[in-house]
Parts: C-alpha cells; sequence; structure tokens
C-alpha cells in the first residue's frame, strides 16, 4: 500500500530567560498585543508543520497561564539556565517518532514567518534536503531544519549556548542554505534596544 511522504516537525526554543531584557522571560515579550510565544509557534504552524513542540523554562508557568499554546507540545527545561543547548536536547527528545525532519525556530526572532519556514520544508520535502538553513543575503541565519537521522548527533553535541553551531559547521558540506531575505528579517530581539522592533 501507498504511503504519503513522512511529516515535518516544528520545535520552537521559548526558554531563555532573557537576562539582558533584564530578565523578562522572552516568550512572554508582548508581539502585536499577544505572548511572543504565539507567533513563534505559528509560524511553524504556517510553514507546513505538522506537529509542534515547544521548549519552555523561565517562567513556564507563567506562559502556560497567559500564552495560548493551542495543540503544541509543552516541554519543561528545568536546566534552562544551563543555555540553549539544553532547551535543544529535550525538543529534539520529544519530537514524534514518524517525523522525517524537524524545523528548530527561535522564539527571539519574529522577523522569520511562516514563509521561510514553507521554503525550509519544499527544500526538505521536494528536494531531499537533510540539512537546510534560512540565509539572508547568503548568510546563514534561522530557522534550520534537520533530517530525523541527525537528531541524536545534534543532541549529543548540543552544550550550552551554542545550539547545533559546531554540529552545522562540522555539516558545511552538506548544509542548504534556502535564501529566505524576500520574505522573513534575520533580527533578534536580545536587548532592551532591541524591543522597539516588536510592535
Amino acid at each position: 500500500m501507498a504511503t504519503g511522504p513522512r511529516p515535518v516537525a516544528g520545535l520552537l526554543l521559548a526558554a531563555g530567560g532573557g537576562s539582558r531584557l533584564g530578565g523578562r522571560p522572552k516568550a512572554l515579550l508582548p508581539f502585536h498585543g499577544r505572548p511572543l510565544v504565539e507567533h513563534g509557534l505559528r509560524l511553524l504552524w504556517d510553514g507546513g508543520c505538522a506537529e509542534v513542540v515547544v521548549v519552555l523554562g523561565a517562567a513556564a508557568d507563567q506562559v502556560l497561564a497567559d500564552a495560548d499554546l493551542g495543540t503544541a507540545r509543552v516541554v519543561r527545561n528545568t536546566e534552562w539556565e544551563t543555555g540553549m543547548g539544553s532547551s535543544l536536547r529535550a525538543g529534539l527528545a520529544a519530537l514524534p517518532k514518524d517525523a522525517s525532519a524537524a524545523v528548530v525556530a527561535l522564539v527571539d526572532m519574529p522577523g522569520a514567518g511562516g514563509a521561510a519556514v514553507a521554503r525550509l520544508v519544499e527544500e526538505h520535502l521536494v528536494r531531499g534536503a537533510e540539512l537546510a538553513a534560512a540565509s539572508y543575503d547568503g548568510r546563514r541565519g534561522h530557522p534550520v531544519l534537520f533530517a530525523s537521522r541527525w537528531w541524536r548527533d545534534i543532541a549529543a553535541e548540543a552544550q550550552g549556548d551554542a545550539g547545533a553551531r559546531g554540529f552545522l559547521a562540522a555539516h558545511a558540506a552538506s548544509l542548504r542554505l534556502v535564501e529566505c531575505g524576500d520574505v522573513a528579517e534575520a533580527y533578534d530581539v536580545d536587548t532592551p534596544e532591541d524591543l522597539g522592533r516588536l510592535g
């Protein structure tokens, strides 16, 4: 019996405490009147991710109370203060086993919308990419797509705040850059000066 393509999952890393923002958890920053984490989930769904996992850490209880996370699977990272690597490991472990790949997005990059995610999903499903990243004027950025066969290796290398940086550097020859500068923006929200971008 013929089967369709395996689904692509989404993974939103939203555990950060916003230390450079005066301790304001990034997931709860206001974005067009709603918590920023909702926008992060929406861009993954809009981009074609069948199931979405969100990793929470700082103020997780408040995020669950204040934000509408829809059907996302919630993972609590109790080690979020050790850096993004622990959130990436926790999120990868929670992804659906039938997924062929996952698009990993960061909650503090609201300029990367569903169109960028869709291009990565297409690069994987149509052109067979196993490693792909959105690029902006040729420079690698986020989101990033990882085929499921790489998840274990990425988790093993994810330490501190580096996330998957070391893995991507080691596999640069296999990484496909997908230009998204015409449909997304690469800025992140790290400092009080960046808050003006949230609207």
